[in-house]
């Protein structure tokens, strides 16, 4: 998913972002994500890439950048969305490990602090299946908000 990042080329319109989610409902994923990223991308910095595996969404939120990722629109499909918080190596990493084990257990609520590679991350992952579009927004707003709120202070306590 990482190797993705160089590949978005193409500007998501912000215009998406006038109808309500709720009113998405029976619309497609790809409509309820873009127009979830288009209300939390205020630098209108939002990218897709749409390759064989589906689609992949990159936007700025604060000081992080937030991928979303959906592999198709059937219910065996998947939506993951993530964010880096720090890159390794790291000082004192098992206080770092042990911190991050913490706050998934006291603050991540359906997201969670993950090693993907040698990148601290904050993912959410979900099949469609019954997926409500109040889910998709849930997932991208939580990753954005933990990662936005988190890279800071890690990076400053652990670089």
């Amino acid at each position: 998913m990482a190797t993705v990042a160089s590949e978005l080329t193409t500007p998501i319109s912000s215009e998406i972002a006038e109808s309500a989610i709720e009113e998405l409902a029976e619309t497609h994923p790809v409509a309820v994500i873009e127009a979830v990223i288009a209300s939390l991308d205020t630098e209108e910095s939002a990218m897709v890439s749409k390759a064989g595996d589906g689609h992949t969404w990159k936007f700025k939120y604060g000081t992080v950048e937030v991928f979303v990722h959906l592999t198709g629109a059937s219910d065996e499909d998947t939506l993951t969305v993530w964010s880096t918080v720090l890159k390794l190596p790291v000082i004192d990493e098992a206080k770092l490990f042990r911190e991050l084990l913490e706050l998934n257990w006291s603050t991540t609520l359906e997201a969670r602090f993950a090693l993907m590679g040698d990148e601290i991350v904050v993912v959410a992952s979900r099949p469609l299946a019954d997926i409500a579009p109040g889910e998709i927004s849930r997932a991208v707003t939580i990753v954005a908000t933990l990662a936005d709120e988190n890279d800071e202070p890690l990076q400053a306590n652990f670089k």
